[in-house]
């Protein structure tokens, strides 16, 4: 059995408008290229229609992703929320160590599959998402980064995330 994904509500919501999108308009487009594709001959030699069907393979295992994780997805509910302890679907405010306070790093806490580094969303399963979750504000962690190296965090603070 498939390992259960928590996701917040409105990250449930853009898996299945994703889903969507690539059922009925994606899907449509790439059809319309194979078609198209189709009409210049030869396919043993015809790069369009090679090019169409790789995209094709590419939306339908996504679609197939897509699905498995919708039907092991659990939406974290508010009241699931513990308000001082971090967990996903909380902001996190943290400070390295040596850092001053003006370069504290702050974070919202996702499911892998919500997470983007880019919009300051950090997955659950990060090495620093990792070792925040379950500690509450004002608690020390030590975060084993990929290059084995530590690194150590304050927690400074703890609240909802407003995403």
């Amino acid at each position: 059995m498939a390992k259960e994904v928590v996701v917040t509500r409105e990250g449930y919501k853009k898996l299945e408008d994703e889903l969507n999108n690539l059922r009925t308009v994606k899907r449509k487009e790439v059809a319309d290229k194979i078609k198209v594709a189709r009409g210049y001959g030869d396919l043993s030699e015809n790069a369009e229609y090679d090019a169409a069907k790789e995209e094709q393979a590419v939306v339908e295992a996504r679609i197939a992703d897509l699905e498995a994780t919708l039907k092991v997805a659990r939406i974290m509910e508010d009241s699931d929320l513990s308000l001082d302890t971090v967990s996903i679907g909380m902001h996190v405010r943290i400070l390295a160590e040596g850092d001053d306070e003006e370069d504290a790093e702050e974070y919202d806490i996702t499911s892998s599959t919500e997470a983007d580094i880019d919009h300051g969303c950090i997955s659950d399963e990060s090495p620093v998402g990792a070792a925040l979750v379950g500690h509450k504000a004002g608690e020390t962690v030590d975060v084993t980064l990929p290059n084995g190296n530590i690194m150590e965090y304050k927690i400074l603070a703890v609240s909802r995330s407003s995403k």
